[in-house]
């Protein structure tokens, strides 16, 4: 009798065990790539500016004066490069604030359209426009709150900042630790807000396809779900109380034990 306790309490640790364990075929990236070069389909599409977007956008050039107009007030002084060409440089980080119709209040020019283009883009219009007050003037553009929100089955989930313009989703899923042991990498879903309409779309991280996929490269405020395994979602209620299963089992068989002694 006692060997026959013994026996059940074996296996019901080895069957908790067991619900944990999670086959490698399950867990590799790019199962199906196979070594040397790969053609990328997917145009690597700069992130495009939406509302809310907060743009760090500073003019420079030979002459500081002429361009000081067209930045926003903020404690600056003049950094003189190699080239002889005038920056401003700031304590304070000039930032503009897209509204809900897409545009700026930019100085000298008043509102101006932003959404829908890219940082690249909206530096090569200002420069245009600005270049028929200043000679050859120089506009850097950035998207100062550009984020992603990485939730579910990774290691750290929450919202990350980027200051990049291209971020892809396994560079992401580095920045929260990438995924459990838990997490589908079969079916990782990307919400993305382009301020009109939500997109979907689920990826296969195991497949080398996701690498010509136009959610490879994530966009701003793009939101990424990795769903738990089946495994997980099963074993989540019987884990909560797996240590009072055991103690309890413990306890049976030690007092099976001194009744069949």
């Amino acid at each position: 009798m006692r060997r026959f306790f013994t026996k059940v309490f074996i296996l019901f640790l080895l069957g908790s065990i067991g619900v944990s364990c999670v086959s490698s075929e399950k867990i590799v990236y790019f199962q199906d790539l196979s070594e040397g070069q790969m053609l990328l389909d997917t145009i690597q599409k700069s992130s495009k500016i939406q509302s809310d977007d907060l743009l760090s956008i500073v003019v420079s050039a030979y002459d500081l004066n002429a361009v000081r107009p067209f930045n926003l007030i903020s404690e600056t002084r003049p950094t003189i490069e190699a080239t002889g060409v005038s920056y401003n440089t700031s304590n304070q980080q000039q930032a503009y604030l897209t509204a809900q119709d897409g545009t700026i209040d930019f100085p000298v020019l008043g509102r101006i359209k932003v959404a829908g283009l890219t940082r690249t883009e909206l530096s090569e219009m200002l420069s245009q426009r600005i270049s028929e007050y200043v000679k050859d003037p120089i506009v850097t553009v950035r998207i100062v709150n550009f984020k992603v929100s990485l939730l579910g089955e990774v290691n750290r989930p929450g919202t990350y900042n980027f200051e990049g313009e291209r971020l892809t989703l396994p560079a992401a899923l580095g920045l929260a630790g990438d995924l459990t042991l838990y997490g589908r990498r079969d079916n990782v879903l990307v919400i993305r807000d382009d301020g009109k309409i939500k997109n979907f779309k689920y990826l296969d991280l195991r497949s080398a396809d996701v690498l010509n996929s136009d959610y490879y490269y994530l966009q701003q405020n793009d939101v990424v779900y990795v769903e738990p395994n089946t495994a997980q979602v099963q074993s989540s209620s019987f884990n909560r109380n797996t240590a009072i299963y055991v103690s309890v089992a413990s306890l049976l068989l030690s007092a099976m034990a001194i009744i069949f002694r």
